[in-house]
């Protein structure tokens, strides 16, 4: 299948993209984005430099913090245009997130057998057997994207794009454009995984514990807390492992800087061993949290979504502050039935009231869970929920994302990572930052026990012992944290402004 796509359908569709209308497209497109998007302010100087292009892989965890940096960079920097380039099918997804100073840009989503039509983002795959036919479909956005840029009347101050769209770097260093690339994890995390590809210890076998080289001596791992694309890179048969070498290949390292959601409070300790990885004067620079950085217009776009009614359960709970906890596990993880079976056993022997976020469409609970438990199906505004004054604490798969949510609320974690660098940001919670505490997976099986859910949920919404008093200071501190790197002078704020300034310089604008 994968020589078949790639061999047959590849370039017929980058051609057939690019002649069928890419070309056009992007000049009506270019058109209104100027039309729509440039009453700003001033541009900086008079080199057309005064426009950033922003490019988002097509996953709701990887548009989101992009959304919030695009509205963030238009918010903050006036004199700057600022046009997201998506797909038709993310169109209204990417527009309800965005104010109209910021122009929208649709590519055609590549055709490419077995992807269904229609399918152009990733939690709308109806098989996890697809994510990598859908990252070859995205790599056929080259030509149609490189198209786009040369229709630009000038070129733009930067191309800020994620990980997996390596072909950008290239299409950006063609048009003498510097490239940020943005992938969605933390300073922790990244540096881990990208010191263990370089450097892998001499087994990944479950058990064994590692320091990880360039990390501060305090960050130890397990063998089980590293990314599968990590421990079975060398792998040369592995279909993933010949994605990024073919596909991404040093795309990510040659890039001029790196965006990272986070701020300096959480991550500067591991800001110098991830820059070592890439070109000598490349900068991460920590701009999170992404959505408090967007302002109002982020928390008022989400406030308007609250299809299944849960803030104003929640506001039926206000009276008993920090009694609700509330559990998702994002939109990638599969869960099974058991798991689920199990989960809901033990939320409700834990005598806590809940409000969860299931995403399966088949799973119906095996019980009764009263007045006091909601479950849900369909949208969650999440950042509205883990805020409001009725929940006292998040069970999550510890995406990057949802971390952030969590900390910049306040709330503490239960950590129960599934996939990607989920483990590593488990250990960056529980283990350093001390905000969570971890679900534990007994040897010999995949689910985990309804008294073990019980256990660990009655030990997060816990109020009485030494141990959470501790984890709800650490999670307060964190929030404030938070709040402060995004304010005016803040170090989030300043990382904002620094690049842009940065930017300029590099082409001598300033």
């Amino acid at each position: 299948m994968a020589n078949a796509g790639t061999t047959n359908g590849a370039p017929a569709v980058a051609n057939a993209a690019t002649d069928n209308g890419a070309r056009s497209m992007a000049n009506a497109t270019t058109s209104a984005a100027v039309a729509n998007g440039d009453g700003n302010g001033v541009p900086v100087s008079g080199s057309g430099r005064d426009h950033v292009v922003i490019f988002p892989f097509m996953a709701k965890g990887h548009m989101l913090p992009l959304l919030h940096f695009a509205t963030a960079l238009s918010a903050r920097h006036g004199g700057l245009r600022v046009t997201l380039v998506t797909t038709p099918g993310n169109v209204a997804f990417a527009r309800s997130r965005l104010p109209a100073s910021v122009s929208l840009v649709a590519l055609p989503f590549p055709s490419l057998p077995p992807l269904p039509a229609g399918v152009e983002s990733t939690d709308a795959l109806p098989s996890e057997s697809l994510h990598l036919a859908f990252l070859r479909a995205t790599a056929l956005l080259r030509a149609p994207f490189a198209d786009f840029l040369a229709s630009l009347p000038s070129p733009p101050l930067a191309l800020v794009s994620d990980f997996f769209l390596g072909f950008t770097r290239r299409v950006a260093a063609d048009a003498g454009v510097r490239r940020i690339v943005f992938n969605g994890m933390s300073c922790f995390a990244s540096a881990i995984c990208k010191a263990l590809a370089a450097s892998p210890p001499a087994s990944f076998e479950p058990g064994a514990q590692f320091h990880v080289p360039v990390m501060p001596d305090h960050v130890v791992v397990r063998a089980e807390e590293v990314p599968d694309g990590v421990a079975k890179r060398a792998d040369p048969d592995n279909p993933f492992t010949r994605f990024f070498v073919h596909e991404i290949g040093d795309s990510d390292v040659r890039s001029w800087g790196v965006l990272v959601n986070s701020f300096a409070a959480l991550d500067e300790d591991y800001v110098p061993g991830l820059e070592s990885f890439y070109e000598p004067g490349s900068r991460a620079w920590l701009v999170g949290p992404l959505f408090l950085a967007a302002g109002d217009m982020s928390s008022e776009g989400e406030k308007e979504q609250d299809p299944e009614g849960c803030l104003s359960w929640l506001d039926e709970r206000a009276a008993q502050p920090g009694s609700v906890v509330y559990i998702s596990f994002g939109t990638q993880a599969h869960v099974t039935d058991a798991q689920l079976d199990e989960l809901v056993h033990g939320l409700a022997q834990s005598s806590r009231p809940f409000l969860w976020a299931v995403r399966s469409d088949t799973w119906s609970p095996p019980a009764d869970v009263g007045p006091d438990g909601r479950i849900v199906h369909g949208w969650v505004p999440q950042r509205s929920v883990l805020a409001h004054k009725a929940v006292g604490g998040f069970v999550s798969h510890c995406g990057w994302n949802s971390v952030m949510e969590s900390l910049a609320a306040g709330k503490p974690l239960l950590a129960w990572p599934m996939i990607a660098e989920q483990h590593l940001n488990a250990r960056h919670v529980a283990n350093i930052l001390g905000v969570g505490v971890r679900v534990a997976v007994r040897p010999g099986t995949d689910v985990v026990g309804r008294a073990d859910v019980e256990e660990k949920v009655r030990e997060l919404m816990d109020t009485g012992s030494k141990a959470a008093r501790s984890m709800r200071e650490r999670a307060a501190w964190a929030q404030q944290a938070a709040e402060a790197a995004v304010s005016r002078g803040g170090t989030s704020a300043m990382a904002l402004r620094n690049l842009v300034e940065e930017l300029q310089r590099t082409y001598g604008l300033r």
